[in-house]
């Protein structure tokens, strides 16, 4: 089926062997999506993208940061250089699609698209390997655990962008709901910071007929929920953007005990680091408070995961203007309305100059379900758009 894009745009602007090869790299991404790995055990993965890349020439260099693969591939005498990231782990989730190459693996599935995202950089490099001019060094870079949030801080800490230098790096992630062919490329922060506390509340547990006797932790916890859902609504201005939801609450084993302690689990979102810092402030506040109020112990285990990634002005005005030769004008979109999701891209983007970019997997048939859904699906048909954008920024980048 050939690729048309919305707004009455095909596949003519495409890279020509790009396309032509389409069919290899749809079946490539559904074999990873038929094998998928969970976090920094992707090494079956990894495997297929370094044979791949050594056979099409690349310098391959492999356990970077745990599974990590950076193909590296020099052209002429030029100095500058270039990263591009693709991640490659799954996530525990047991997939209902029924696809014919559905998960084999129980529990496991590529329910975000990052087998979409390697098949796409995968395309990108057989071309740029065999057809592409360029002058200048290539650092592909494939990444794991992207999921857990800490893939790409390995692979810096264990000397990624010391041993492979990059005047900038770009990456790019599907977009349930956007229109195929439309893309969003804006300068700025493009997804959220996302932190984790566990605060536990230790009371003194007690008979559920006799609660005078003891010191509930029970009603601190339902008077802390509420207190917390006031931090967004009454502590950041209307212009700002946050979030604090809570994910678990454990206490309590039956009807008639009162228990000694109760855990409630948090996850906070921010876009800068203002109020990132005022959400952990207010929540230190409201607990130590509420738990005093109710005559119960309080403590909190608060945890930074991952910053906000921030597009570079000038690698993002680059990506938007290759992406306007490729799908015009009107769908390179600067905003959808935010992004609250987190990506670990974000330490990439802290240590180089950086550009992340989300590409219409579609709406209707394909943009039904989003990412971490069971019933997610990538559109193959996307492949070759994305790795036509690969290309035609590493030609104008390393010209």
């Amino acid at each position: 089926m050939p690729l048309v894009l919305e707004r009455g745009f095909h596949e003519e602007r495409l890279v020509p062997e790009v396309v032509a090869d389409e069919e290899v790299f749809i079946e490539i991404r559904q074999r990873i999506h038929a094998n998928p790995e969970l976090g920094a055990e992707v090494a079956g993965t990894a495997s297929l993208v370094a044979e791949l890349l050594e056979q099409w020439g690349y310098d391959v260099h492999t356990g970077i940061g745990g599974h990590g693969v950076v193909g590296q591939l020099k052209r002429g005498s030029g100095v500058h250089t270039l990263g591009i990231r693709a991640d490659m782990d799954a996530l525990p989730i047991v997939e209902t699609t029924g696809l014919p190459y559905a998960s084999r693996i129980e529990g496991k599935m590529h329910a975000c698209g990052h087998d979409g995202h390697t098949a796409i950089l995968l395309a990108a490099a057989k071309h740029l390997a065999t057809s592409a001019s360029f002058n200048g060094t290539l650092n592909l870079i494939f990444q794991p655990d992207e999921e857990n949030l800490c893939g790409a801080r390995r692979m810096i800490e264990d000397g990624l962008f010391e041993r492979f230098p990059c005047d900038a790096v770009y990456a790019l992630h599907n977009g349930p709901g956007i229109p195929v062919g439309q893309m969003v490329i804006k300068p700025g922060a493009v997804t959220a910071a996302s932190d984790i506390a566990t605060v536990t509340l230790n009371g003194v547990g007690g008979h559920g007929a006799m609660p005078e006797q003891a010191r509930d932790p029970i009603v601190a916890t339902g008077a802390l929920i509420m207190a917390l859902q006031t931090i967004v609504s009454r502590n950041l201005a209307a212009r700002e953007v946050g979030v604090v939801s809570i994910g678990a609450i454990h206490g309590g084993a039956t009807h008639n005990v009162i228990p000694a302690s109760v855990k409630v689990l948090l996850n906070m979102r921010s876009t800068t680091n203002e109020v990132r810092e005022r959400i952990e402030s207010r929540i230190r506040e409201i607990v130590t408070l509420q738990a005093q109020t109710f005559g119960v112990d309080a403590s909190i285990d608060y945890r930074n995961l991952v910053p906000v990634v921030t597009n570079a002005e000038r690698p993002t005005e680059i990506a938007r203007q290759v992406a306007v030769q490729l799908v015009g004008e009107e769908s390179v979109l600067a905003d959808t309305g935010g992004v609250m999701g987190s990506e670990d891209f974000a330490w990439m983007s802290q240590a180089v100059p950086a550009c992340y970019v989300l590409l219409g997997n579609g709406v209707g048939e394909w943009g039904g379900c989003m990412c971490h859904n069971p019933k997610y699906e990538f559109n193959d048909r996307i492949i070759s758009l994305g790795a036509s954008l690969w290309v035609r920024l590493v030609e104008t980048c390393l010209q």
